[in-house]
């Protein structure tokens, strides 16, 4: 399969792990264990698949030579000033302005990529809107539902009746509100799972977007109507939305200079961070030598680092960035271990030593596996290493399982191919959403952005929450959508949309529509989770939700990750190479 990342064990599928231990440990770390490539021959008799992937377009060379002039105090100054212009303009100077104009001005913000900036202010300002009981027009109540819900505020969609006429239907009326239609149709993206009102306003703005999109009207809107119906708002990566916003906003009648210097430097300053998290990176990925000793493998790290900025994009979390930028491509690594170049009783050796994590249970390991092994567990200490330091908690055992999981799961499939059997898809999905690698990335997001060890921590490895299972879900199906004839082609395990297919007989067409249903219906779910996951960290609630705009964007229109096209290459460029 496609790029996987991580997740949780199905209780038929693997004998249960024993409780993890509470409280503090003496922490007994394994001597660091240097790898060397071996020359010793693989086995003659097995025969070993590739699947030629094509090279990545960021080498270390290319990486080594990214540069920015946006670093330094006199940009640190520029912006904090900037910044006190913002706040005056969209917070404190009020006398004159309307609710409408408030939310219009945090909407604002938000795309371009300044929320950050004013969390505080933007939550007191939503608790105000929140509390008033006002008539709007179709515009306003769209847009106050978004964000009301994107901020986990409760809110009903009972507001949208009053649009509706005597048979239930949407207005037709409403078609020559423009802005209205558009304000809808992102915000019917928030609804949740039952909500028909939102279901009809989507399928109601969906259907007049699109003859709209053909008529006559501004360029500056019509490139807007065309950029939802791509992909709505609350879907798209915010990095790669703040700078196609940025660019958008200075064709707006209501553009604000100051507003648009400060999210035009920002970007820039924020992509000068970036290229400083990326280097270290390239430098560690180069000694540690999988590109090279596995030669089978995809070598993706300037890739793996966008999904790493992707997840965790606010500038305060360069470390948990070059984690998760170390995590992705041991998994991508992993991954073609298991989906095209080891045998099955090679796997079923390798995923037992890293359930045991026991570097003696190795030896019987042929030499590549044990590259492989050593490459994750040496990577592993380090953050453990660095956490117990930093933090006085140690996580092995969280870590180890985050590990053992996807192995795991990465098994049943590689066990799935060598049988030949094509499983149902709610049996393809109860493991696929682990293969996925949510878990493990959001698994780490979690551990290296909690304070202390808690009962709560525990549980989480041994019942991932639903905030991490349908992400998950996300990525796993987006990927299928993308990969799905490619990996036929080379001969791969059937994806959802062939397990659908070969269950019910439905046409391949039919297959892919009911697919983007169910990535619909997860949405959904997730938006739930904004009102019923209020107990878990702020940091990982916004990195599971970014983890499902980043495969919306990389499994858009191709596989972006192993296949990297040139859309994906711009993409790329754009978050760490271009600057505005």
């Amino acid at each position: 399969m496609a790029l996987r990342f991580l997740s949780v064990l199905t209780p038929c599928s693997f004998a249960q792990l024993p409780p993890l231990p509470t409280g503090r440990r003496n922490v007994n770390m394994p001597k660091q264990i240097t790898c060397v490539q071996s020359t010793q021959k693989l086995q003659p008799t097995i025969n070993r698949r590739s699947a030629n992937y094509p090279k990545s377009f960021g080498d270390y060379d290319f990486i080594q030579s990214l540069k920015s002039d946006y670093m330094g105090e006199i940009y640190e100054t520029q912006l904090e000033k900037l910044k006190e212009e913002a706040r005056s303009i969209c917070f404190l100077e009020k006398e004159d302005r309307s609710i409408v104009a408030q939310m219009k001005l945090i909407d604002t913000l938000q795309r371009l990529g300044l929320g950050y900036h004013f969390k505080k202010e933007i939550k007191e300002a939503l608790s105000i809107i929140a509390s008033m009981k006002m008539d709007y027009d179709l515009y306003a109540t769209a847009l106050r539902f978004r964000l009301l819900r994107q901020h986990g505020f409760e809110v009903s969609q009972d507001v949208f009746n009053g649009f509706k006429d005597k048979k239930g239907d949407f207005m037709e009326s409403l078609c020559g509100d423009t802005e209205g239609i558009l304000s809808l149709y992102e915000a019917s993206h928030l609804a949740f799972e039952g909500e028909i009102v939102l279901d009809q306003a989507k399928a109601f703005t969906t259907t007049h977007l699109v003859d709209l999109k053909e008529k006559n009207i501004k360029q500056n809107f019509k490139r807007k109507v065309k950029h939802a119906l791509e992909l709505p708002f609350h879907w798209r990566m915010p990095m790669l939305e703040a700078r196609w916003h940025i660019e958008t906003y200075l064709g707006e009648k209501d553009m604000n200079p100051s507003l648009f210097e400060l999210a035009r430097l920002d970007y820039n300053m924020v992509q000068a961070i970036y290229q400083n998290d990326l280097k270290p990176m390239s430098r560690w990925w180069r000694s540690l030598g999988l590109g090279k000793n596995l030669s089978f493998a995809r070598d993706r790290l300037m890739e793996c680092f966008v999904w790493a900025l992707g997840i965790m994009s606010e500038p305060e979390y360069s470390y948990c960035r070059k984690v998760l930028t170390k995590v992705a491509p041991l998994i991508a690594v992993l991954d073609d271990v298991y989906d095209i170049y080891g045998s099955l009783e090679e796997l079923v050796l390798f995923t037992d030593v890293v359930d045991r994590w026991d570097i003696n249970a190795m030896e019987g390991l042929p030499e590549y596996m044990k590259i492989c092994f050593l490459a994750i567990f040496n990577t592993v200490n380090e953050v453990v290493y660095d956490t117990l330091k930093e933090e006085g908690w140690e996580i092995t055992q969280y870590l180890k399982k985050l590990w053992a999981d996807i192995c795991k799961s990465f098994l049943v499939e590689a066990k799935w191919y060598n049988n030949g059997y094509t499983p149902t898809l709610d049996e393809y999905l109860n493991n696929a959403w682990i293969s996925s690698t949510g878990p493990i990335l959001l698994g780490h997001v979690y551990f290296l952005t909690r304070p202390k060890v808690t009962k709560e921590a525990l549980e989480f490895v041994d019942n991932y929450p639903n905030l991490i299972r349908y992400p998950s879900m996300i990525c796993r199906l987006c990927n299928d959508l993308a990969s799905s004839r490619a990996e036929l082609e080379r001969g791969d395990a059937p994806g959802s949309i062939q397990c659908f297919m070969h269950e019910t007989g439905a046409l391949e067409v039919a297959a892919r529509e009911h697919i983007k249903t169910l990535i619909s219906d997860m949405w959904k779910k997730m938006n739930k989770e904004l009102i019923s996951s209020s107990s878990l960290p702020e940091p990982l609630i916004n990195a599971a939700f970014d983890f499902a705009r980043l495969t919306q964007c990389f499994y858009q229109h191709s596989d972006g990750f192993s296949d990297p096209n040139n859309e994906t290459k711009e993409r790329v460029m754009a978050l760490l190479v271009v600057g505005l």
